[in-house]
């Protein structure tokens, strides 16, 4: 970006609900001037880049927002996030670097990948250049995406008339909404977010506000959903409405099929604790099922860590139409992504 825009609108394309949100600055605070949320594209295998255009035509006109600046937000299917120790040079050389040894850096080979990378500043700090040896290394985090995927993206937000002035991943997205919604939580402690998404979930913890680790579960709202159809012996749109206003007799069939989530959230809670001999305090959820006390309280058991949901929009001022002031308090854990992908691309 050229220079700070003072607004943009953050859309977040999720595999059954388009999430999206307009920011602006004002007077160096970020406020939220609107958000929606809708039902996303049905497609079989990849979706076109006209349907997409269609899309996100709809979504910035039900937005009402004039602004023609875009921030998409890719979901984790679409999309990387990895840890690893690189030279501690220039961003610009390191993109190069990743791009063209992703079997060092990555682990593996990822051709027609773009890349972009953030030193973690805590490493930068530590690193000591020694005589002749180079650039230290330091850690990093990297995320990336095929390059095809990004073109497709550009150019749906071109033919909608838009520009697409940030492209980034929905791993990072919990990170940096939090970071602007419980500042002193997010420098200070040692936190998981967790968010609940439809096909699958992702665990981000965060040390003194830096993300240490991330990883994507295979366990969302679609996989519980069915288990909570079944079990009872409903239809999914039953089992979706039980979701929100859970029977204690609903209530004591939900521990098992959240069981599998849990245990892979502890391990990676575990292999965390373990890596650097600290202790996560709390968990954070957020997504649509996160609404659902019975269930943050069925994987606080399972994680013996306490867990809360949060309200990704509490460090915003608002500007909402009156008649989404009253929705906002009931919505805003499903607005994680979209609110932090605005907050990357206004930062």
């Amino acid at each position: 970006m050229a220079k700070k825009r003072e607004q943009i609108v953050a859309i977040d394309l999720g595999s059954n609900k388009t999430k999206a949100v307009f920011l602006q600055r004002k007077a160096d605070k970020l406020t939220l001037a609107g958000f929606l949320m809708l039902d996303a594209p049905v497609y079989e295998r990849t979706l076109s880049v006209g349907v997409l255009s269609e899309h996100l035509r709809a979504i910035t006109h039900t937005l009402g927002a004039k602004c023609k600046h875009v921030c998409l937000v890719s979901g984790v299917a679409d999309s990387i996030l990895r840890h690893a120790d690189v030279p501690m040079v220039p961003l610009s050389d390191l993109r190069t670097m990743v791009k063209f040894g992703t079997k060092n850096y990555l682990q593996q080979d990822m051709p027609d990948y773009v890349f972009d990378c953030q030193l973690l500043a805590s490493s930068c700090e530590a690193a000591k250049p020694e005589p002749g040896k180079g650039p230290p290394k330091v850690k990093s985090i990297v995320g990336g995406a095929k390059k095809q995927f990004v073109d497709d993206l550009q150019a749906a937000a071109k033919g909608a008339g838009l520009v697409a002035e940030v492209i980034t991943t929905g791993l990072i997205a919990p990170a940096n909404a939090f970071e602007t919604a419980m500042p002193d939580i997010f420098s200070k402690e040692i936190v998981a977010l967790v968010d609940f998404g439809y096909r699958n979930s992702t665990i981000s913890i965060l040390l003194n506000g830096e993300l240490l680790l991330s990883r994507v579960v295979g366990y969302g709202a679609a996989k519980f959903t069915a288990g909570v159809g079944e079990s009872l012996g409903i239809t999914t749109a039953e089992a979706e409405n039980l979701k929100t206003n859970m029977t204690p007799d609903v209530e004591s069939t939900i521990q098992p099929l959240l069981t599998p989530l849990g245990r892979e959230l502890r391990a990676s809670i575990d292999f965390f604790e373990h890596q650097q001999d600290k202790t996560v305090s709390q968990v954070y959820f957020s997504g649509g099922s996160s609404r659902s006390e019975p269930i943050v309280n069925a994987l606080q058991s399972e994680l013996l860590v306490p867990c809360k949901s949060w309200n990704a929009a509490a460090g915003l001022a608002l500007a909402l139409p009156p008649q989404q002031m009253g929705e906002l308090e009931q919505v805003a854990p499903q607005l994680a992504v979209a609110i932090g992908g605005a907050v990357t691309a206004l930062s």
